[in-house]
């Protein structure tokens, strides 16, 4: 067998390192469709550059294809009108992918095949192949073939382990899989070195970076071709989930519970944590007035806060997005979910005649709770929401007692507003629905 020629299809890292391989022991045939691959590259005496795959086939009695995971399919497709009793081999970071289309594409011709994944690549094999894996699974060939080339790989040095596909793809998704997982997420962090690097941290750098030497489309491949890499990658973020919630104090007081809400100071929020606090009998604890949802969750997220609460949904207005969007940043868990009626008071400045209000600012929520009342009571009156802090009710009451907003505004919101900045109730009850009902969410992180 010595005497036959090899053909490579495909010439790009890999290829290169499989030529390296092979070059002393037989003639061999390339093939690639890029003429770039080639550039630069020393080839020996007996290797010969193909113009097409049925030139390659001609020549070659075996075949070894270097071809993305992606392509592989479409590749055997094409080549299968040129199969005859060659001999395929696949060096594919999977296998049960090339499994089936081996199966698929080889029925009916007296092609064979052998399954081979060589464990390592350009960075890991420059030196030498010794002590270097290779996993094999004979598909359909001869015991004489497929033993010549348990042989001829092992007499490079090279460490075989024979795997069917699928115990392949179990044990590369938590080997191979993760560590390419792991380099390319040091790579998104910006892991750096630095001049106080111990030897973990240096070895780090170095799964960096021979792994971020891949092409990103081998990356997703293998992430998206081996079944078991999205359970892996699941069971790593649960992980990684877990290890830093339990990083963080279980309480952020030893004294009190500290909840943060949405609101702020006389906002339905409070409303809403003061009434559960007293339903369940929780007397030490403390309230912390984030304003909006995603601060609610952020601070939680930074082990700043014990408990988060924000409204969810309303009887009326439906969905409240902000908390909507905000949740689907983050992962908690919901301890408690419970409704408080609301009603709605129109409030102005006490010296500013109504005749002057032009605009009426609330959180787009309480804007929706009250669309039909508005319409019909003050249908030229503006409505707005603020920004930032200021699209909570509570906080919008607060700047227009303190001069920060037009004092052509009016307040829509909750009655405890009037008392803690001194507005005037011009109007109560101006939600639609007079069984109005707000849900809130209490919630943490699991642990």
């Amino acid at each position: 067998m010595q005497s036959q020629t090899v053909g490579i299809i495909g010439f790009g890292r890999f290829g290169k390192v499989l030529h390296r391989l092979l070059k002393d022991d037989f003639k061999i045939a390339v093939f690639t469709r890029s003429s770039k691959a080639y550039e630069g590259f020393k080839f020996t005496k007996n290797t010969f550059i193909c113009n097409s795959p049925k030139e390659l086939y001609k020549a070659s009695q075996t075949v070894f294809f270097c071809v993305p995971i992606r392509e592989f399919e479409k590749v055997v497709e094409q080549h299968k009108k040129y199969f005859k009793d060659h001999l395929l081999l696949d060096v594919l970071s999977v296998k049960y992918h090339p499994y089936k289309v081996f199966k698929k594409f080889l029925k009916g011709t007296k092609a064979r095949a052998i399954l081979t994944h060589p464990m390592f690549g350009p960075d890991s094999a420059k030196e030498s192949f010794k002590g270097l894996p290779l996993v094999m699974h004979n598909f359909n060939a001869d015991e004489k073939t497929y033993e010549f080339w348990k042989k001829f790989f092992s007499g490079k040095g090279i460490k075989i382990v024979e795997l069917t596909p699928q115990e392949h793809d179990k044990l590369a998704a938590y080997s191979q899989g993760v560590t390419h997982f792991i380099g390319r997420i040091l790579q998104k962090f910006g892991f750096k070195p630095t001049p106080i690097d111990t030897l973990g941290a240096k070895k780090l750098q170095e799964v960096m970076e021979q792994t971020c030497n891949d092409t990103w489309e081998l990356f997703y491949d293998l992430q998206n071709f081996n079944l078991y890499t999205k359970g892996m990658r699941i069971k790593f973020g649960k992980a990684y989930d877990k290890l830093y919630n339990q990083l963080l104090p279980r309480r952020v007081s030893a004294k009190y519970i500290v909840y943060g809400i949405q609101g702020g100071k006389g906002s339905f929020n409070e409303e809403a944590i003061l009434h559960y606090t007293k339903e369940k009998g929780i007397k030490n604890f403390k309230i912390k007035y984030l304003y909006t949802t995603p601060a609610v969750l952020s601070a939680l997220y930074k082990g700043e806060i014990d408990f988060g609460l924000f409204a969810v949904h309303n009887s009326v207005g439906g969905i409240v997005w902000e908390s909507a969007r905000a949740l689907a940043a983050y992962k908690v868990k919901i301890v408690e979910e419970f409704p408080i009626r609301i009603r709605h008071f129109l409030m102005t400045l006490p010296h500013v005649p109504f005749e002057k209000i032009d605009t009426i600012i609330a959180h787009p929520q309480v804007l929706k709770q009250c669309k039909r009342t508005l319409k019909k009571l003050y249908p030229s009156l503006k409505q707005i929401s603020g920004k930032g802090k200021l699209i909570d009710t509570a906080a919008a009451a607060e700047a227009l007692f303190k001069g920060k907003l037009p004092k052509n505004y009016a307040i829509l919101g909750p009655k405890a507003l009037s008392k803690l900045y001194n507005l005037k109730i011009v109007k109560e009850d101006l939600q639609d629905d007079k069984e109005n009902l707000t849900y809130f969410f209490l919630v943490t992180l699991p642990r």
